[in-house]
């Protein structure tokens, strides 16, 4: 392993002048604008090449129109990394879950007792994000929503934009799992109503997820990624055996607060559960691992 295939997730937030901890990740904090920079400099002295940005706007709607504003929160952040550390790649989530006020990944249609995330129309906002994060310096968009389709209309009004050059890091294969819980505190964005297994993947379902990788990659996708990561290491297995494209996982919210939770009673020692979890992650054929840990990752590596 090498600090090179790590890639660490951090929290902007739009309603802070400092950082907050957040309460179920020890360790995990929202930045405000001003930290962020300072996180992004350290993180890439440690030698990480990559972040994934996601933003906490002051305000949301129905529309999630701070997700693609001009001046909203991920905006003007990656204008203020690339200001101070230009080389560093910054990746950024395009979703509508934390800018929408119902918390879904997209707009929604209720009848009577039952709700329906329009696939269409959500789309559209996708892709107004995804231009909107290009336009303010992303090296990378990577959806998230899960919606069909939305892989090879961003890749088509990127390339349409003079953007042929920002990549597509797809969320291809992210199951509805019950290992998010604490990153819906950190990102602010716990559903309103329902749940979202109606567009995430059925967990059993190994199929459905080689088809929706195969899909991705045809419509553009420079990398696939599969979420979450340990209970899903088979697939992660056999899209990097299938397809053969750059494969990247995400250690989630939960599976790193589990590893936190044994270490803090003294079941586990951190380091050595998170080394071991990594290598098997790599040996699995994860390319890259997006970790809440990439920055002591990094240290450990180089010691």
């Amino acid at each position: 392993m090498s600090a090179h295939d790590f890639i660490l997730p951090l929290f902007v937030s739009e309603k802070l002048e400092g950082r907050r901890p957040v309460a179920s990740m020890p360790g995990v904090f929202q930045f405000s604008l001003k930290e962020i920079v300072g996180e992004a400099q350290r993180t890439q002295d440690l030698g990480l090449q990559a972040v994934l940005l996601f933003g906490i706007p002051e305000r949301k709607d129905e529309r999630a129109s701070a997700a693609y504003a001009e001046s909203g929160i991920v905006q003007k952040a990656l204008g203020a990394i690339k200001s101070k550390c230009p080389a560093l790649v910054t990746i950024t989530d395009v979703c509508l879950c934390e800018y929408m006020s119902h918390g879904h990944c997209g707009i929604t249609r209720i009848d009577g007792d039952h709700f329906h995330v329009l696939n269409d129309e959500t789309v559209e906002l996708l892709v107004k994000t995804a231009l909107s994060h290009a336009a303010a310096g992303a090296d990378m968009v990577a959806p998230s929503d899960m919606m069909d389709g939305r892989i090879g209309a961003i890749r088509e009004a990127l390339d349409a934009a003079g953007f042929d050059q920002t990549g597509i890091r797809s969320y291809a294969a992210k199951f509805a799992s019950a290992f998010y819980g604490p990153f819906r505190d950190a990102a602010e964005s716990p559903p309103q109503f329902g749940d979202r297994r109606s567009y995430q993947m059925d967990y059993a379902n190994a199929e459905e997820a080689l088809r929706e990788v195969a899909l991705d990659i045809d419509e553009g996708a420079d990398v696939v990624m599969v979420k979450p990561a340990l209970p899903y290491i088979d697939i992660l297995w056999r899209v990097r055996e299938r397809f053969g494209k750059p494969t990247a996982v995400y250690h989630v919210s939960g599976e790193y607060a589990m590893v936190k939770a044994a270490a803090d009673k003294g079941i586990v020692e951190e380091r050595a559960a998170v080394l071991e979890i990594m290598t098997a992650l790599k040996r699995a054929g994860a390319d890259i691992i997006v970790t809440y840990w990439a920055r002591e990752l990094a240290e450990w590596i180089r010691k």
